[in-house]
């Protein structure tokens, strides 16, 4: 298990709870026709969001993903590693339960910075 959330470009949700929930349903069905470790397929603000967040917490895949012998190195690295799945209009991270606060609060404060939205989506549903 991990801890997951996913921040979202704010001009394609929903305001309402009850409609952003059938939209989160219907983003993390995953039915885009692309590949979801590209950053490139982001909005852009999701896009800046992510290339400031894998500073502190490197992707599991993709472009970005470190090198094998960088995680042999570095025990803290390998702790930090995420799972981002990178939609148009999302980005959905699950993080090791053993950083869910650090993780939770930089990926809270750069959804300020980058003007993105943030849902919480193991740590009761909050949505911002």
């Amino acid at each position: 298990m991990s801890y997951d959330l996913m921040v979202f470009d704010r001009s394609k949700a929903p305001e309402t709870k009850e409609e952003f929930m059938k939209w989160f349903e219907k983003q993390t069905e995953w039915a885009e026709d692309h590949g979801y470790d590209d950053i490139r397929t982001a909005s852009p603000d999701l896009r800046d969001w992510f290339m400031e967040m894998i500073k502190n917490f490197p992707p599991m895949n993709g472009e970005f993903a470190p090198e094998d012998e960088a995680l042999e190195d570095n025990p803290e690295l390998e702790m930090h590693l995420t799972d981002y799945t990178i939609g148009r209009s999302v980005i959905y991270a699950a993080f090791a339960w053993s950083v869910e606060k650090q993780a939770r609060d930089v990926a809270k404060k750069l959804a300020m910075v980058y003007d993105v939205g943030f849902y919480d989506v193991s740590g009761g549903g909050k949505i911002d």
